[in-house]
């Protein structure tokens, strides 16, 4: 249930909107950045293993 906010209603549903959206996108940031490094990772292993 929701709960009656009163005159602070848009106020505080905006917070709680921008609060989720801030942590959806620093979620998906720190995805891509692993998937990044993960790359990167594999790349100089392929080249040490080539090299001896």
């Amino acid at each position: 249930m929701m709960p009656e906010l009163g005159k602070y209603a848009f106020a505080v549903l905006a917070s709680y909107g921008v609060s989720l959206a801030l942590i959806v996108v620093l979620v998906a940031m720190s995805l891509m950045r692993a998937r990044r490094v993960r790359a990167e990772l594999d790349k100089i292993e392929e080249r040490t293993k080539r090299h001896g």
